[in-house]
């Protein structure tokens, strides 16, 4: 695996790149369409290098089919674990949408204050982590070979 951009400045870089590709479930090409994983997926691919592995096809609800941290799994793969409160630019976050619910949003950190998001019915964008985001955060990963 070659490190192509491993600074979190970098990634902080490509991901923002990614800001206006239209929401499309399971892509993942920037300016074309993409999914919060995709867009993570993405952002791997021009930042690390070719992606670990290849994620099966998924129905927007699968998480809610066996209730499995499938994401957070893969995650535990391939990213180093981070305090939830010790993000920083260039982390990957994965967030709840409820308590008891399975991690099935992902999201890259630009600060400790905001991240780059894709979301179901809008454009990938950067936003502020409000409470509400805070409160489901789940997890929180570094990228592999990451340097400040």
């Amino acid at each position: 695996m070659s490190c192509v951009c491993s600074t979190r400045a970098a990634i902080v870089a490509e991901a923002r790149g990614w800001i206006g590709t239209p929401y499309r479930h399971q892509a993942s090409l920037k300016g074309v369409g993409c999914d919060c994983l995709g867009l993570v997926r993405g952002v791997w691919r021009n930042c690390i290098g070719d992606e670990p592995e290849t994620p099966p096809p998924y129905a927007p609800d699968w998480a809610e089919a066996k209730g499995d941290e499938t994401l957070a799994a893969a995650a535990l793969r391939h990213l180093v674990p981070v305090a939830r409160d010790g993000f920083g630019a260039g982390d990957v976050l994965l967030f709840r949408w409820r308590d008891g619910f399975v991690a099935k949003h992902v999201a890259i950190a630009s600060s400790e204050h905001a991240m780059v998001h894709a979301h179901d019915g809008a454009a990938v964008c950067e936003i502020a982590i409000a409470p509400w985001w805070r409160r489901r955060l789940a997890y929180a990963f570094r990228f592999p070979g990451v340097s400040d």
